[in-house]
């Protein structure tokens, strides 16, 4: 075929041509699998575009992103024309005048390297090819990836191939466009708006001369010349740009003799309130769609989806601002009760001696040390002494400090933390998830995560399962010592609890009192009534799905479970006995505002409506029966407006390590737990460290904020009246007081009452709250 040209340089030019063309199109149609995938027309047309997911709130603020590559595209109009300029005068000056592969750039560029100036030669398309459409990654590669040079060859052909298809696609703006929405400036910055914000805290369409051609500047290696670590390089590399700028006619000389006077003026007061780790909801938020997005084959970190929560903005900013005042205030409580002396104590009170040690041993840094000094405890001890700059949490903001690794445990491990839940019943949305005192420091959530003793907040399934077999609020115990036999194990056993005060009245109580007071020997006798294993199976039907060990002490709180187990449980009594699966996701939607998924309330009936309420009833005893342990509410005057009406429940853990609240109101559910993240480490009275003194505080200011604000949409009320006819006696009269039990008034008995049994005129009552003790 080539014999019949006759001239000889023509024919070899020819043969040359035709084996190029055809490499080309073997490259094209990845021929035997040796080149990989290369991007077709249809590929090109619709880019895949990673973009962040957006969480927002339920009335429409914006909280939370997910982002593998933090990036946020803007059109062409909003980019300021300096960038532009600067960006073509320095990466590809015949920008406008190719159509895609610059060829007289590319002999330049060769010429250039072969004097020993090693310079690009790639246009603004073919670096958007290998950005944006991948035209070098793992699954573009076919078998010539195993030889060097070959590879570099067909990596480059494939560039030039995908950069003719955008040019034909197109315009030289959108070109421009998609470049600057994709290139990568540091710092986790891709695309020129996270760059503008991050650097100067602009958006790119106010960006100076100078700004332009520092971010500009960067393309060419972002570490080498990133301004935050290298101030003088990027002076440097910026007055280089604007040089350019000056040589293609963007700029004058007499701009560019003033700009490149300029320090490089960065401002760093931009703060991402939205970004991909600051916040506890992000993460439960991502927890909560893990399954939906692995059984739906999304990725919360690409595809740019938004999702709707049910998180209220006004009460997430009132429940934060509740845990601040209140946390602060306890944690000053906690340091001065301890002072210099170490708080890590046995069951007994004394002190942990090797605490520290077995501290450091929990870290992962500790097992790599072991190994790099084979054993050798003088070393490891002199790396967790070594002092170090950093900084740490305050209740005054961050500050910088020198801390030892031991310091930083020592300091870290003092700190109480908390965790807080707010729910709708009616409808299972999620108003309120505080998972800590700080996210950046604390970023394990005490709402779902966290798991602890749950102390005399779980008396309320032994009531609930008397109450459904057989039981009225009415009926009575007396308050008397008790010893409970049963079987650990396959041992034989022996339970005594004591009453907090460990003492025991002799007196007889309703069982709607003896909650409201939280008298652990009624609730132990109420226990062996009914059964342990019993109580087990109610609390599980209820909500609570942590395991339970079936034992005598079950009913104290002996088994740890978390905050979010325990408001599903109390929203049941609200919700008519129906169980709630809260709802933190309401939509899904993609960019276009399509939805792509809704989440509806899904319930199940696991109490009768007359058990759900009289348990409502019995919650009120809290406030309205003597020495009932909520009565420290009485304190929040915002509470007690227009008739209304508050139950709940404290709860303590042995030693003071955990203090529980569980709220009710007539719309919402709220429980809080506040304590140590070690369990070693907790107060040590009653009058310091009950969860009538710790938990039950959040929650009186919390609620005292949520009525005073007319758009909260919760107003005061009282609890529902009976949703069906009540058959079991319940409005029993109130107790007459004895002199010797100085929590109540005697005249309380004669107080006028509603027809709901509910104490029309408040009586304000002190008594400490009877928490569970460890059993015998």
């Amino acid at each position: 075929m080539f014999r019949s040209i006759r001239n000889r340089y023509l024919r070899y030019l020819t043969i040359f041509v035709y084996f190029v063309i055809l490499f080309f199109c073997a490259i094209e149609l990845n021929f035997l699998w040796l080149f990989g995938h290369s991007p077709n027309m249809s590929e090109i047309k619709t880019p895949v575009v990673w973009l962040p997911s957006e969480v927002y709130t339920a009335d429409g603020k914006l909280i939370g992103r997910f982002y593998k590559q933090d990036r946020s595209p803007v059109e062409y109009k909003a980019i300021s024309p300096y960038l532009v300029n600067a960006l073509v005068a320095t990466e590809d000056t015949r920008f406008y005048k190719h159509g895609g592969v610059d060829f007289i750039g590319f002999v330049s560029g060769l010429v250039s390297t072969a004097k020993g100036d090693r310079r690009g030669a790639s246009t603004i398309t073919q670096q958007l090819a290998k950005n944006q459409f991948n035209t070098r990654k793992r699954t573009s590669q076919g078998l010539v990836q195993y030889v060097p040079v070959l590879r570099t060859l067909v990596f480059k052909c494939k560039e030039w191939i995908t950069a003719y298809k955008i040019e034909h696609l197109y315009t030289k703006q959108q070109i421009l466009t998609m470049y600057l929405n994709t290139v990568p400036f540091g710092n986790n910055s891709y695309g020129i708006k996270t760059a503008t914000l991050k650097y100067f805290n602009k958006m790119p369409g106010q960006v100076a001369p100078t700004e332009a051609a520092t971010l500009i500047g960067m393309l060419k290696a972002t570490s080498t010349y990133n301004p935050r670590v290298y101030p003088q390089r990027a002076i440097e590399r910026r007055n280089v740009v604007l040089g350019q700028m000056v040589k293609y006619d963007y700029l004058s000389k007499a701009d560019y003799d003033k700009y490149t006077q300029f320090p490089i003026g960065l401002d760093g007061h931009y703060v991402d309130k939205t970004g991909q780790g600051d916040s506890y909801i992000r993460h439960a938020v991502e927890k909560w769609l893990d399954k939906w997005c692995k059984d739906n084959n999304y990725d919360l970190y690409e595809d740019g989806l938004k999702i709707y929560t049910t998180i209220d903005s006004r009460l997430q900013q009132y429940a934060e601002e509740a845990v601040n005042d209140k946390m602060k205030m306890l944690q000053k409580r906690f340091n001065n009760l301890w002072g210099d002396k170490n708080p890590w104590r046995d069951s007994k009170g004394v002190e942990i001696k090797d605490f520290l040690l077995k501290a450091e041993q929990r870290l992962p840094i500790y097992k790599l040390l072991s190994k790099k000094y084979k054993g050798d405890t003088t070393q490891i001890n002199a790396y967790f002494e070594k002092k170090k700059r950093m900084s740490v949490f305050t209740w005054k903001g961050d500050q910088d400090t020198t801390f030892s690794s031991v310091d930083s445990i020592k300091y870290y491990t003092k700190i109480l933390n908390t965790g807080m839940m707010t729910m709708e019943p009616s409808t299972g949305k999620i108003k309120v998830w505080v998972g800590g005192i700080d996210h950046k420091y604390f970023n394990y959530d005490h709402v779902n995560q966290s798991k602890r003793q749950a102390g005399s907040t779980f008396k309320p399934f032994a009531y609930v399962t008397a109450i459904d077999n057989g039981f009225t609020p009415c009926d009575k115990f007396t308050d008397k010592r008790v010893s409970i036999k049963f079987k650990d194990n396959g041992k034989d056993d022996v339970w005594e609890p004591n009453n907090a005060d460990f003492n025991f009245s002799g007196r007889e109580m309703s069982l709607r009192w003896a909650m409201g007071k939280s008298v652990n020997s009624i609730t132990a006798q109420v226990t062996e009534h009914v059964g342990w294993d019993k109580i087990v199976d109610y609390a599980h039907k209820i909500g609570i799905e942590s395991p339970l060990k079936s034992v005598p002490s079950v009913s104290l709180g002996s088994n740890d479970v978390s905050v979010f187990e325990m408001v599903r449980a109390y929203s049941t009594f609200l919700n008519k006995g129906q169980k709630v699966d809260p709802l933190l996701v309401t939509k899904i939607t993609d960019q276009k505002g399509d939805v792509i998924q809704e989440f509806t309330l899904k319930t199940e009936q696991v109490l009768s409506e007359e058990t759900a309420w009289l348990m409502l009833y019995m919650f009120r005893g809290g406030m309205e029966e003597p020495g009932g342990t909520s009565q420290a509410l009485w304190e929040y005057p915002g509470l007690w407006k227009k008739d209304n009406q508050i139950g709940g429940k404290t709860g303590t853990s042995s030693d003071y390590v955990d203090g529980w609240y569980m709220g009710i109101t007539k719309d919402l559910v709220t429980g809080i737990w506040v304590g140590a993240d070690d369990r070693s480490v907790h107060f040590t009275t009653s009058e310091t460290g009950e969860g009538s003194h710790t938990a039950l505080p959040i929650f009186g200011e919390f609620m005292e904020k949520v009525y005073a604000d007319p758009n909260s949409g919760y107003t005061y009320g009282p609890f529902p009246k009976p949703w069906v006819k009540i058959t079991k006696e319940y409005n029993c009269p109130s107790p007459r007081i004895r002199e010797a039990d100085t929590t109540a008034v005697d005249s309380l008995m004669e107080m006028p009452m509603d027809t709901s049994g509910v104490i029309t005129t408040p009586v304000k009552e002190e008594s400490p709250e009877n928490n569970a003790p460890t059993p015998k």
